[in-house]
This record gives C-alpha cells, structure tokens and sequence, in this order.
C-alpha cells in the first residue's frame, strides 16, 4: 500500500462530500471511485415500475451501493486504473478490457451496459447530460470548453484523447467536480453483458456480468435473448427482440433474420417499436429504446451492424463524433476482438463497500 494512501483518500472523500472513494485492488494500488446508491427504475424512468433497477442486482442479491471508475481506465501491471491526468488506455480489444479488470481482484469487473445505462438514465432525469471532448479536445456545441490534450496533436493540429477528468464539471455527469468525467466522447467505452448477433438483442441477466465466474465467452449459455413480454430465453427463440432499420431509423422488430439491414446509425431518440410489438421495461432500463419516445436524448446517436454475428456493446462516442456522441450513445459495429486507438474501458467494483 502506498505510503500516502492514507492521506489521499481522505481527500478523495472530503473534497466529494464522500461521493467519490480510492479503492485498493489486490496489489494495493488504488483507483478513483463513484459511489452510486441503489436507483429503482421508477427514479429515473418516467412511469416504470418501483422496482430496483437491474444495475444494481448481482447474482439475485439488492445491492444497496456500487463504485464506478471516475476515469476511463489505465493500464498498468496488467490491472485497471481509475486516475485523474491520464492518457486513457486506447487499442484494447473487448476480451482484455475485461481480463485487466477482474484482474484487480473479487468485486471488480468491466463496468456492466445496466450499469452505464443507469447512469445516462438518471442523468437525464436530472438535467444534467454530460458534454465533453467530441469535437477535437473541446465540445461542439460549447467549444469554449476543453480539456488537455494527452496524445500528440493529429495532422491538422488539433487535439485528440484529452487527460481522464481535464475538462470542465459540465463534463462530469452530475455537472458536480465529484460527478463521473468523460461519458460523453473521448473515447469509446466497452461494456459488458449486452451484445448483438446478428441483430438480436442478447443479455447477461442484471449485473451477472460482474461475477468473476461469469463466462462472457461467445458461445456461453450465459447470453440470453428477450421476448415481447420481457422473459429471458435462449438465443434464437422464436419471436425473440431485434433490431432492424426501417425508414432510416432503428427500430425493434420480433422478426426473424430475414428483415436484417446493413450498419447504419440513427438517433436514439428516432427508435420505435414495429406495429404490434411490445417493448419491455427492460430495454429501457438498457437505454436500447428512449424511455420517453420523441423526447430529448440530446441526439445521442446508437451505430449498428445487425448483419455482424458478434458486436460487443461501447458507449459514449469519441472525439471526433462531433454532435453524435454522448452519454446514451452505443455502438454494436464492433467485433470483440477489434482494436483502434479511440476505443478504451472503464472498470466497475461490486464487492463491499
């Protein structure tokens, strides 16, 4: 244990009101934590059920709290790392996202879709969507606003990846110094337990991703896709929930393969739901389909390829998806084995707190 560790997290919680701690992983070395108490649904959906939102659920058992990296993620001894000034990790396929957070130990994981998508959720809710570096260091629509570049300038001179929580509060996502920073571009996020193939919609239940026994493999048992009604089967059950692009817009489909399109993007706010099929609570607990149809999701936009047989889930956008990016925007174009500079991760602790 570092011999100021003491000293910092003291300061960590004193400056944060005790919303942000430093946990220690199984070497001693320590990360910058959100502290996130439990949210029902019902607080942060408009007319969903009072019942605890699935982020916060590991294993059948309530979690009363959870910590959230406030950084995207260092690597460093093959762990993850949650520091304020860093260049984010970039170039890491999905796979080793997840292998170098449960390498710090029990509790920790890569962060959960269910988790992230709580956060976007409640961030809404509370006026407070996040802006942040989507436009070459600063944010398009308030260009005032930057971060500090942490890579070398590209060829045209202007900024890309900036250093983990150098931009204003505004970027954080409670608009609070304590807020989590960078949800909004960057660089693109993995998340664990969502994925498609081809363009079905496939879960690790809850946050059973964060179990380090969960197998996340591609052909695990442990993916299951979603009916109508909101029940969990196997996948390739018939009638089970897709997406498909329709009149330049996602939309959620209970068809089969035959109506799957090409990779296409399209606002989040623009997904609606074929006549005659119903969309359960839980695809918008996920943030997969707008909680308030037509409402603002500050045209945050989500990039499919449903004819991929594989796509990992990402979020936030990077920094040179200009209006698009932000903190509901999600990707399914990506293979779990790509890499590309833009593309890091952040880790997720469910142990005690």
């Amino acid at each position: 244990m570092p011999a100021n560790f003491d000293d910092f997290k003291i300061a960590v919680e004193s400056l944060s009101g005790g919303k942000n701690t430093v946990l220690l992983d199984d070497i001693g070395m320590p990360s910058v934590m959100f502290i996130q108490p439990k949210l029902l649904s019902s607080d942060i959906i408009t007319g969903a059920t009072q019942t605890t939102h699935p982020a916060f659920i590991l294993n059948s058992a309530e979690l009363d709290k959870v910590a959230i990296s406030k950084y995207i993620n260092i690597v460093a001894n093959g762990r993850a790392y949650s520091l304020p000034g860093q260049d984010p990790r970039g170039s890491i396929a999905w796979d080793a996202s997840s292998a170098v957070c449960r390498a710090k130990g029990g509790g920790w994981g890569l962060i959960p879709f269910a988790l992230w998508s709580a956060i976007a959720l409640w961030s809404r809710k509370n006026g407070t969507m996040p802006r942040g570096n989507n436009n070459y260091g600063a944010d398009h629509a308030y260009p005032h606003e930057k971060g500090v570049p942490s890579t070398e300038l590209d060829s045209s001179g202007r900024a890309q990846k900036t250093a983990t929580g150098s931009g204003p509060a505004t970027w954080n996502h409670n608009w609070q110094v304590d807020g989590i920073a960078d949800m909004n571009g960057n660089a693109w996020e993995w998340n664990s337990g969502v994925r498609l193939c081809t363009g079905e919609i496939q879960i690790i239940p809850y946050a059973n991703s964060m179990d380090n026994a969960c197998d996340m493999s591609l052909e695990s048992s442990q993916w299951k896709a979603i009916l109508p009604d909101g029940s969990l089967v196997s996948p390739d059950t018939a009638g089970t929930l897709k997406f498909d692009y329709v009149n330049n817009s996602w939309q959620i489909s209970g068809e089969t393969a035959s109506l799957i399109n090409a990779s296409r993007t399209g606002s989040i706010t623009a997904i609606t739901a074929k006549n005659g099929v119903a969309v359960p609570q839980i695809l918008k607990d996920l943030a997969l389909y707008p909680a308030e149809p037509g409402g603002d999701y500050g045209n945050d936009y989500i990039w499919i390829n449903n004819t991929m047989g594989e796509s990992m889930g990402r979020r936030g956008g990077y920094w040179a998806d200009s209006s698009q990016p932000g903190v509901f925007a999600s990707s399914f174009s990506y293979e779990r084995s790509r890499t590309t500079a833009y593309l890091g991760f952040r880790s997720a602790y469910y142990g005690p707190l």
